[in-house]
């Protein structure tokens, strides 16, 4: 082979190899830039599903909130109800009392009253009343 050939050949090698070499350069750039476009296309994509959840994160925390709030009412009228259930208990056991006692005083009654007859039998029931004909 002659000198010519061989750099002939030698150049259409190097032109071949700087074809492929800016081939692969431009492949690599348009995958790059594919990948740029990708990357800010899911930024903007966060971006807007950031704000719906902070949103969604917004609306939990103020649901959250009304649930204390509710809790703290349910709990002060479950303090209300035995504060009121302990008054109940106490007017139910004075009611008791004085009604013994008003049992008590028609008992001593009918004890002394000689119109009645058999005074020792005690008349503890409240609805009955001795003075009925």
């Amino acid at each position: 082979m002659s000198t010519s050939s061989i750099i002939w050949i030698i150049v259409a090698v190097v032109v071949v190899i700087a074809i492929v070499a800016a081939l692969l350069w431009v492949a690599r750039n348009r995958r790059d830039e594919r990948r740029h476009i990708e990357a800010e296309q899911i930024r903007e994509d966060v971006a807007d599903k950031s704000l719906q959840v902070g949103e969604r994160e917004a609306r939990a925390e103020e649901t959250a909130a009304k649930a204390r709030m509710v809790q703290a009412e349910a709990d002060a009228k479950a303090a209300e109800a035995s504060a009121l259930q302990h008054h109940a208990a106490q007017h139910r056991k004075e009611a008791t009392s004085s009604r013994e006692e008003l049992n008590q005083q028609r008992d001593h009654a009918d004890t002394i009253d000689p119109k009645v007859p058999n005074p020792e039998e005690p008349r503890s029931t409240p609805d009955q009343n001795p003075r009925n004909p």
